[in-house]
């Protein structure tokens, strides 16, 4: 009995990590047709709201979210400017339950 909870427990555990990092592809996935849509507000809805937020371009890191959002508008004033955004996923590590490791380019 401590055996088959144990696996069932391992199971769930299994099923929630994996809701996750779908539900954090499923949000990657909105950020990129936002971004290709040429809506930089509806993109940066994707990021947490915080001004512990931490960009990191070529002219170094940025902190904050209306700065990042800021520095997207004037870096990208139109849809043209934009480009077209892929993202390729390498990792998804769930840190805890509210915090993942995503790797990509």
């Amino acid at each position: 009995m401590k055996k088959l909870t144990l696996i069932l427990s391992f199971c769930f555990i299994y099923i929630a990590v994996f809701s996750q990092e779908k539900e954090i592809r499923t949000l990657l996935e909105k950020q990129r047709q936002d971004w290709n849509s040429g809506n930089i507000d509806a993109f940066m809805q994707g990021y947490a709201v915080s001004d512990s937020l931490l960009f990191v371009g070529k002219n170094g890191p940025k902190y904050g979210w209306k700065n990042t959002l800021e520095n997207y508008k004037k870096g990208y004033p139109n849809k043209s400017e934009m480009g077209f955004l892929t993202f390729d996923i390498q990792q998804i590590k769930m840190i805890d339950p509210t915090h993942a490791f995503v790797l990509g380019a």
